[in-house]
């Protein structure tokens, strides 16, 4: 597995660790579990966004690597 499969995959599962987040986050009522929620879910959003940086630049210095 190539390492940009790699930061893709890990991409992926954090997405979903990001969703899921978002799920419990709707659902809860308790407000300082709620603020938990949010904090957990918008320091997910920094690495998923961080992650997708760094993907751009493995493409572009890679070309083999896009779209796998």
């Amino acid at each position: 597995m190539t390492v940009g499969s790699k930061v893709k995959q890990t991409l992926a599962n954090l997405q979903g660790c990001e969703n899921t987040l978002n799920i419990y986050l709707i659902e809860e009522r308790d407000k300082e579990i709620k603020k938990i929620y949010e904090d957990a879910v918008l320091a997910t959003g920094k690495i998923i966004n961080s992650l997708e940086r760094r993907i751009k630049t493995i493409e572009f210095e890679e070309p083999q690597y896009k779209g796998n």
